[in-house]
């Protein structure tokens, strides 16, 4: 009689914060269990809680008074407007400014999150990943986790600089954009050196890794080719839009 074969165990799957340090430390083995096992409420909930801490924090130290400010006397066309019209100027957008910065964490941030999946998702199909929704949103979710980095590191240059100095556009300065005067350099190139960020790099690997790792017999090469192309075509159109206005 012929031994019976040993039961082949199914690998365990990661916790939550196995997962979370795991993204960092581990891509690969992290995003092919979460390939597996869908899970995106934790990370998402980070982000977002993040983001909004960010935002109160900006509001306290810094003042929503003194970014728009220095916003529209930086603007070239506002210098042709009265003193009053640039007065009212200034005290419409304050009143906006607030609102429509909690508003683009609360909404502006969850639309946005689902306009990449769904772009991620078209893109990782079409070079043969055969991923399902839910994996992809949980791989958007789990590859914008070096965006928490980033954030803590804007967070503590707010607080060791003068408010004065904060500059809330490129706030951590790992681009070559944050280099560069705005006023002289050219605005297409400004805006693309500014895209050019190691944090904003570092999720669209973790990104390629994700749809690599989960999606069947993908390679890294394609995947990275997937996430890239419609980077790309963002960074050139904002750029583009920078130039134009």
């Amino acid at each position: 009689m012929s031994p019976e074969a040993a039961p082949v165990e199914s690998p365990a799957s990661l916790g939550q914060l196995a997962r979370l340090t795991g993204v960092f430390f581990e891509p690969g083995r992290t995003f092919a269990d979460i390939g597996q096992r869908p899970g995106w409420i934790l990370p998402f909930a980070l982000l977002l809680v993040c983001s909004l801490c960010f935002t109160v924090l900006v509001g306290q130290r810094i003042g929503w008074d003194r970014i728009v400010r220095e916003s529209i006397e930086s603007n070239p066309r506002m210098q042709n407007l009265s003193l009053e019209q640039r007065t009212a100027a200034v005290a419409t957008a304050v009143a906006m400014a607030a609102v429509g910065a909690y508003v683009g964490v609360l909404v502006g941030a969850p639309v946005g999150f689902l306009l990449m999946a769904l772009v991620l998702w078209g893109m990782a199909n079409l070079v043969g990943a055969r991923l399902r929704f839910p994996q992809m949103w949980a791989i958007v979710c789990y590859g914008m986790l070096p965006s928490l980095l980033s954030t803590l590191a804007a967070v503590a240059v707010m607080f060791l600089k003068n408010p004065e100095d904060f500059n809330i556009r490129n706030p951590v300065g790992f681009n070559p954009g944050a280099y560069m005067d705005p006023l002289t350099t050219p605005k297409f190139l400004h805006s693309v050196m500014t895209s050019l960020d190691l944090f904003g790099i570092w999720i669209l690997v973790l990104l390629a890794v994700g749809i690599s790792a989960a999606g069947r017999k993908t390679s890294f090469g394609k995947a990275l080719c997937a996430v890239a192309l419609p980077w790309i075509v963002l960074v050139l159109g904002k750029a583009a839009l920078s130039g134009l206005f």
